[in-house]
Protein backbone atom coordinates (compact mmCIF):
# COMPACT_ATOMS: atom_id res chain seq x y z
CA UNK A 1 0.00 0.00 0.00
CA UNK A 2 2.97 2.50 0.56
CA UNK A 3 4.30 1.54 -2.48
CA UNK A 4 1.16 2.21 -4.39
CA UNK A 5 0.48 5.44 -2.83
CA UNK A 6 4.18 6.73 -3.60
CA UNK A 7 3.64 5.81 -7.34
CA UNK A 8 0.02 8.07 -6.79
CA UNK A 9 1.58 11.15 -4.96
CA UNK A 10 4.81 10.99 -6.15
CA UNK A 11 6.67 11.19 -3.55
CA UNK A 12 9.15 8.33 -1.60
CA UNK A 13 8.06 5.67 1.15
CA UNK A 14 10.06 7.29 3.67
CA UNK A 15 8.19 10.83 3.43
CA UNK A 16 4.48 8.64 3.27
CA UNK A 17 6.04 6.95 6.50
CA UNK A 18 6.55 10.33 8.34
CA UNK A 19 3.22 11.95 6.92
CA UNK A 20 1.33 9.09 8.99
CA UNK A 21 3.33 9.59 11.78
CA UNK A 22 3.03 13.50 12.28
CA UNK A 23 -1.01 12.91 11.62
CA UNK A 24 -1.07 10.53 14.33
CA UNK A 25 0.70 12.96 16.93
CA UNK A 26 -2.41 15.39 16.06
CA UNK A 27 -4.34 13.25 18.36
CA UNK A 28 -1.56 14.02 21.00
CA UNK A 29 -2.28 16.79 23.59
CA UNK A 30 -0.72 20.00 23.31
CA UNK A 31 2.01 21.63 25.50
CA UNK A 32 -0.33 24.40 26.38
CA UNK A 33 -3.06 22.21 27.38
CA UNK A 34 -1.15 20.06 29.97
CA UNK A 35 0.54 23.04 31.45
CA UNK A 36 -3.69 23.96 31.85
CA UNK A 37 -4.31 20.99 33.34
CA UNK A 38 -1.33 21.54 35.92
CA UNK A 39 -2.06 24.90 37.05
CA UNK A 40 -5.40 23.94 38.07
CA UNK A 41 -3.90 20.75 39.82
CA UNK A 42 -1.42 23.12 41.34
CA UNK A 43 -3.82 25.61 42.49
CA UNK A 44 -6.08 22.96 44.54
CA UNK A 45 -2.97 21.18 46.02
CA UNK A 46 -1.41 24.63 47.63
CA UNK A 47 -4.97 25.64 48.58
CA UNK A 48 -5.81 22.59 50.04
CA UNK A 49 -2.50 21.73 51.90
CA UNK A 50 -2.81 24.75 53.25
CA UNK A 51 -5.88 24.96 54.41
CA UNK A 52 -4.94 21.59 56.14
CA UNK A 53 -1.91 22.90 57.56
CA UNK A 54 -3.62 25.72 58.91
CA UNK A 55 -6.04 23.54 60.56
CA UNK A 56 -4.03 21.03 61.98
CA UNK A 57 -1.56 23.17 64.28
CA UNK A 58 -4.25 23.69 66.52
CA UNK A 59 -5.08 20.54 66.70
CA UNK A 60 -4.06 18.49 69.49
CA UNK A 61 -3.72 15.30 67.50
CA UNK A 62 -1.02 16.94 65.02
CA UNK A 63 1.51 17.02 67.90
CA UNK A 64 0.56 13.47 70.16
CA UNK A 65 -1.35 11.31 67.82
CA UNK A 66 -2.49 9.40 70.80
CA UNK A 67 -5.38 12.08 70.76
CA UNK A 68 -6.85 10.58 67.17
CA UNK A 69 -8.29 7.51 69.67
CA UNK A 70 -9.16 9.12 73.13
CA UNK A 71 -12.82 9.04 73.68
CA UNK A 72 -12.76 6.83 70.24
CA UNK A 73 -15.69 6.81 69.05
CA UNK A 74 -17.46 9.39 70.44
CA UNK A 75 -15.58 12.57 69.32
CA UNK A 76 -17.10 15.96 67.99
CA UNK A 77 -17.19 16.61 64.17
CA UNK A 78 -16.13 20.22 63.68
CA UNK A 79 -17.00 22.45 61.25
CA UNK A 80 -13.42 22.93 59.75
CA UNK A 81 -12.88 19.32 60.19
CA UNK A 82 -16.11 18.58 57.85
CA UNK A 83 -15.27 21.47 55.14
CA UNK A 84 -11.84 19.59 54.58
CA UNK A 85 -13.28 15.83 54.34
CA UNK A 86 -15.90 17.22 51.91
CA UNK A 87 -13.18 19.43 49.77
CA UNK A 88 -10.86 16.41 49.69
CA UNK A 89 -13.58 13.87 48.76
CA UNK A 90 -15.22 16.34 46.08
CA UNK A 91 -11.20 16.63 44.53
CA UNK A 92 -10.74 12.53 44.57
CA UNK A 93 -14.27 12.21 42.60
CA UNK A 94 -13.58 15.09 40.23
CA UNK A 95 -10.55 13.48 39.22
CA UNK A 96 -12.21 10.22 39.13
CA UNK A 97 -14.35 11.36 36.38
CA UNK A 98 -11.75 13.73 34.77
CA UNK A 99 -9.61 10.88 34.44
CA UNK A 100 -11.59 9.96 31.21
CA UNK A 101 -11.21 13.37 29.58
CA UNK A 102 -7.88 14.59 30.76
CA UNK A 103 -4.67 13.50 28.99
CA UNK A 104 -4.54 9.69 28.98
CA UNK A 105 -1.39 8.71 30.65
CA UNK A 106 0.79 4.81 30.72
CA UNK A 107 -0.48 4.83 34.56
CA UNK A 108 -3.62 5.53 33.77
CA UNK A 109 -4.91 1.94 35.37
CA UNK A 110 -2.63 2.53 38.48
CA UNK A 111 -4.04 6.15 39.18
CA UNK A 112 -7.85 4.92 39.22
CA UNK A 113 -7.25 2.57 41.53
CA UNK A 114 -5.53 4.98 43.27
CA UNK A 115 -8.76 7.17 43.05
CA UNK A 116 -10.90 4.24 44.03
CA UNK A 117 -8.85 3.35 47.61
CA UNK A 118 -8.54 7.37 47.96
CA UNK A 119 -12.42 7.92 47.87
CA UNK A 120 -13.67 4.87 49.39
CA UNK A 121 -11.15 5.11 52.36
CA UNK A 122 -11.94 8.95 53.06
CA UNK A 123 -15.76 7.99 52.91
CA UNK A 124 -15.05 5.50 55.08
CA UNK A 125 -12.77 6.81 57.52
CA UNK A 126 -15.66 9.79 57.71
CA UNK A 127 -18.04 6.93 58.73
CA UNK A 128 -16.57 5.63 61.23
CA UNK A 129 -15.62 8.57 62.82
CA UNK A 130 -11.46 7.88 61.77
CA UNK A 131 -11.25 11.65 60.57
CA UNK A 132 -8.74 12.95 62.95
CA UNK A 133 -6.06 10.41 61.80
CA UNK A 134 -7.80 10.78 58.10
CA UNK A 135 -6.62 14.64 58.21
CA UNK A 136 -3.09 13.58 59.35
CA UNK A 137 -3.28 10.87 55.84
CA UNK A 138 -4.61 13.81 53.73
CA UNK A 139 -2.63 16.78 54.81
CA UNK A 140 0.47 14.63 54.46
CA UNK A 141 0.14 13.35 50.93
CA UNK A 142 -0.72 16.75 49.77
CA UNK A 143 2.60 18.06 50.93
CA UNK A 144 4.16 16.95 47.39
CA UNK A 145 1.74 17.60 45.23
CA UNK A 146 2.18 20.98 44.64
CA UNK A 147 5.66 20.98 43.74
CA UNK A 148 5.26 18.45 41.45
CA UNK A 149 2.64 20.11 39.45
CA UNK A 150 4.93 23.17 39.90
CA UNK A 151 7.52 21.43 38.33
CA UNK A 152 5.47 20.28 35.14
CA UNK A 153 4.48 23.76 34.48
CA UNK A 154 8.11 24.90 34.89
CA UNK A 155 9.01 22.05 32.07
CA UNK A 156 6.08 23.01 29.90
CA UNK A 157 6.91 26.98 29.92
CA UNK A 158 10.86 25.63 29.08
CA UNK A 159 12.52 26.80 32.30
CA UNK A 160 14.81 23.78 32.65
CA UNK A 161 17.15 25.05 35.71
CA UNK A 162 13.76 25.83 37.51
CA UNK A 163 11.89 22.72 36.50
CA UNK A 164 15.13 20.21 37.87
CA UNK A 165 14.99 22.26 40.83
CA UNK A 166 11.71 21.84 41.47
CA UNK A 167 11.25 17.71 41.01
CA UNK A 168 14.54 17.63 43.11
CA UNK A 169 12.69 19.35 45.99
CA UNK A 170 9.47 17.80 45.10
CA UNK A 171 11.17 14.20 45.24
CA UNK A 172 12.90 14.78 48.51
CA UNK A 173 9.34 15.82 50.17
CA UNK A 174 7.72 12.70 48.39
CA UNK A 175 9.95 10.20 49.62
CA UNK A 176 10.39 11.76 53.02
CA UNK A 177 7.00 11.81 53.74
CA UNK A 178 5.79 8.88 52.37
CA UNK A 179 8.63 6.60 52.60
CA UNK A 180 9.54 8.06 55.88
CA UNK A 181 6.79 9.89 57.79
CA UNK A 182 3.85 8.13 56.69
CA UNK A 183 4.90 4.66 57.87
CA UNK A 184 6.75 5.80 61.09
CA UNK A 185 3.97 8.22 62.03
CA UNK A 186 0.80 7.74 60.84
CA UNK A 187 0.87 3.94 60.36
CA UNK A 188 2.71 3.51 64.09
CA UNK A 189 -0.72 5.31 65.50
CA UNK A 190 -3.26 3.51 63.29
CA UNK A 191 -1.60 -0.19 63.94
CA UNK A 192 -0.11 -0.08 67.64
CA UNK A 193 -1.42 2.99 69.11
CA UNK A 194 -5.28 2.37 68.13
CA UNK A 195 -4.51 -1.56 68.72
CA UNK A 196 -3.55 -0.07 72.70
CA UNK A 197 -6.03 2.53 73.13
CA UNK A 198 -9.51 0.96 71.80
CA UNK A 199 -8.52 -2.70 70.68
CA UNK A 200 -8.89 -4.16 66.91
CA UNK A 201 -12.43 -4.21 65.78
CA UNK A 202 -13.77 -5.12 62.14
CA UNK A 203 -13.64 -1.70 61.01
CA UNK A 204 -10.11 -1.36 62.36
CA UNK A 205 -8.91 -4.61 59.89
CA UNK A 206 -10.35 -2.71 56.71
CA UNK A 207 -9.02 1.01 57.55
CA UNK A 208 -5.40 -0.47 58.39
CA UNK A 209 -5.41 -2.48 54.81
CA UNK A 210 -6.39 0.18 53.06
CA UNK A 211 -3.78 2.23 54.25
CA UNK A 212 -0.70 -0.30 53.91
CA UNK A 213 -2.55 -0.58 49.79
CA UNK A 214 -1.84 3.18 50.08
CA UNK A 215 1.81 2.49 51.35
CA UNK A 216 2.19 -0.11 48.30
CA UNK A 217 1.57 2.51 45.70
CA UNK A 218 3.47 5.08 47.57
CA UNK A 219 6.52 2.41 46.79
CA UNK A 220 5.40 2.38 43.40
CA UNK A 221 5.86 5.74 42.91
CA UNK A 222 9.16 6.21 44.49
CA UNK A 223 10.80 3.67 42.49
CA UNK A 224 9.68 5.76 39.43
CA UNK A 225 10.95 9.29 41.06
CA UNK A 226 13.86 7.43 41.71
CA UNK A 227 14.15 5.68 38.12
CA UNK A 228 13.78 9.53 36.50
CA UNK A 229 16.26 10.95 39.06
CA UNK A 230 19.03 8.72 37.99
CA UNK A 231 18.19 9.48 34.65
CA UNK A 232 18.13 13.09 35.53
CA UNK A 233 22.05 12.93 36.90
CA UNK A 234 23.12 10.89 33.58
CA UNK A 235 21.88 13.63 31.35
CA UNK A 236 22.29 16.80 33.07
CA UNK A 237 18.17 17.34 33.56
CA UNK A 238 15.01 16.09 34.22
CA UNK A 239 14.32 15.38 30.52
CA UNK A 240 11.37 12.23 30.84
CA UNK A 241 8.62 11.66 32.73
CA UNK A 242 8.40 7.55 32.80
CA UNK A 243 4.24 7.74 33.43
CA UNK A 244 4.33 10.34 29.97
CA UNK A 245 1.15 10.34 27.63
CA UNK A 246 3.58 10.82 24.93
CA UNK A 247 6.82 8.26 24.03
CA UNK A 248 9.88 10.16 22.39
CA UNK A 249 10.11 10.05 18.87
CA UNK A 250 12.59 7.27 17.44
CA UNK A 251 15.41 7.83 15.64
CA UNK A 252 14.59 6.74 11.85
CA UNK A 253 11.54 9.26 12.38
CA UNK A 254 14.33 12.23 13.21
CA UNK A 255 16.50 11.49 10.53
CA UNK A 256 16.48 10.80 7.18
CA UNK A 257 18.57 8.29 5.11
CA UNK A 258 20.89 9.67 3.12
CA UNK A 259 20.77 10.05 -0.70
CA UNK A 260 16.94 10.31 -0.03
CA UNK A 261 15.24 14.02 -0.75
CA UNK A 262 12.01 14.12 0.92
CA UNK A 263 9.26 15.63 0.02
CA UNK A 264 8.82 19.06 1.05
CA UNK A 265 5.90 19.99 2.93
CA UNK A 266 3.77 22.72 2.32
CA UNK A 267 2.85 25.78 4.53
CA UNK A 268 -0.56 26.57 5.46
CA UNK A 269 -1.79 29.40 7.46
CA UNK A 270 1.72 30.09 8.54
CA UNK A 271 2.17 26.58 9.67
CA UNK A 272 4.95 23.65 8.08
CA UNK A 273 2.40 20.91 7.48
CA UNK A 274 0.58 18.74 4.58
CA UNK A 275 -3.27 19.33 4.33
CA UNK A 276 -2.76 21.68 7.42
CA UNK A 277 -1.59 19.56 9.42
CA UNK A 278 1.54 20.74 11.97
CA UNK A 279 4.97 18.75 11.25
CA UNK A 280 6.20 19.56 14.53
CA UNK A 281 7.72 16.43 16.57
CA UNK A 282 6.05 15.27 19.72
CA UNK A 283 6.95 16.35 23.08
CA UNK A 284 9.06 13.93 24.55
CA UNK A 285 8.54 15.03 28.43
CA UNK A 286 5.42 15.08 30.27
Amino acid sequence: RLEGLSKQLDWDVRSIQRWFRQRCNQEKPSTLRKFCESMWRFSFSLYVFTYGVRFLKKTPWLWNTRHCWYNYPYQPLTTDLHYYYILELSFYWSLMFSQFTDIKRKDFGIMFLHHLVAIFLISFSYVNNMARVGTLVLCLHDSADALLEAAKMANYAKFQKICDLLFVMFAMVFITTRLGIFPLWVLNTTLFESWEIVGPYPSWWVFNLLLLLIQGLNCFWSYLIVKIACKAISKGKVSKDDRSDIESSSDEEDSEPPGKNPHTATTTNGTSGTNGYLLTGSCSVD
